[in-house]
């Protein structure tokens, strides 16, 4: 009686939590809507886009959605590749950000977007293929008889240092002639266009799916590798494809909206107080409350000093700075072997 009292109470808390988001989610999308000299109700907005030309609806459709949805998406695949990363590396304290998965898509989004404008429809490809780089030097050189969740950290921080470096160390070189690349490196999402969140979405969508697929093989993998392996789970394999899918996600985001650090920190350690670690329950709440996060971040940034912006990952890094501490400070007896 007593435990299917407590399964209801989850049950309710977890339901509440997806409602309690996508509501928050629907009010915040129309608080960025009417963000802005231009300014239109929910009426005219529906009336605007769906039944009538509307001349300031049509501006706001060109202009601000485009950069919404972007953040919205782009949330949502940064947050889920947080999720996967820390599953198979388990460590809380894993972000692509951090261990340097974003600096490396960075930087080869960069040299694309330069050098082989042409090839911008496959830049989030390329960008995959950077992150991998950075993964892989992560994951060997934090080999050590065995991964240290700490090492690993500390590791990423200097290949993420690295990548950064010659980032930043390109585009000055080139006086930041390319706005393409200065938005990548600044995680600008400020003049992003329906294209842009077209290439997002179609790749995005692609990592997404695939992510869905080894839900269960993340809730083995929080087990210890014996016992997975008893249970008839390649755990190596496991590694290689969730790690796979979860540098695919990190460098789509990365080479649409640049690098967002802490974003795939948070959002996960948020969602596990609110609807718990199984993965079937936690990527799909991570979607929503990782659409939630980039776009409120990008919408202080926004409105806080106002006419002026502040990037949506200058926002997330201040926020995400004394999360990251709080969070290995309490973690450190446990995981800082």
């Amino acid at each position: 009686m007593e435990g299917g009292l407590l399964v209801l109470i989850s049950r309710k808390k977890i339901i509440g939590s997806f409602v309690g988001t996508a509501v928050l989610l629907v009010g915040l999308f129309l608080f960025a809507v009417n963000t802005g000299s231009l300014k239109v109700t929910p009426v005219e907005l529906f009336r605007g886009l769906f039944v009538a030309y509307n001349e300031n609806v049509a501006t706001i459709f060109d202009l601000r959605f485009p950069r919404i949805f972007i953040a919205m998406f782009g949330g949502a695949v940064m947050a889920v590749s947080g999720v996967l990363l820390q599953a198979v590396l388990k460590n809380p304290l894993a972000d692509p950000g951090i261990i340097g998965i974003s600096s490396g898509a960075s930087l080869v989004a960069v040299l694309i977007t330069a050098f082989f404008p042409a090839l911008y429809f496959f830049t989030p490809l390329f960008a995959f293929l950077g992150g991998m780089l950075a993964f892989f030097l992560v994951y060997s050189l934090s080999w050590k008889g065995g991964l240290s969740p700490l090492r690993i950290i500390l590791v990423g921080v200097a290949v993420n240092a690295m990548f950064s470096g010659l980032m930043s160390a390109f585009n000055s070189g080139t006086g930041s002639n390319y706005s393409g690349v200065a938005s990548i490196v600044n995680a600008n999402i400020t003049m992003k266009t329906w294209s842009d969140l077209q290439t997002l979405l179609l790749y995005g969508l692609v990592g997404l799916i695939a992510s869905f697929f080894v839900l269960g093989q993340c809730n083995l993998l929080a087990l210890e590798d014996k016992t997975a392996r008893s249970l008839g789970v390649n755990v190596n394999r496991s590694r290689i494809m969730i790690s796979v899918i979860a540098v695919l996600l990190a460098g789509i985001a990365t080479a649409v909206i640049g690098p967002i650090s802490f974003l795939g920190l948070i959002v996960p350690h948020i969602a596990r107080l609110l609807v718990g670690s199984n993965h079937k329950i936690l990527v799909p709440y991570t979607i929503l409350l990782g659409a939630f996060t980039l776009l409120l971040a990008d919408t202080v940034g926004r409105t806080i000093a106002a006419p002026y912006e502040i990037s949506a990952s200058v926002i997330m890094s201040v926020v995400g700075g004394p999360f990251f501490i709080i969070l290995l400070r309490r973690s450190r007896q446990s995981y800082g072997q």
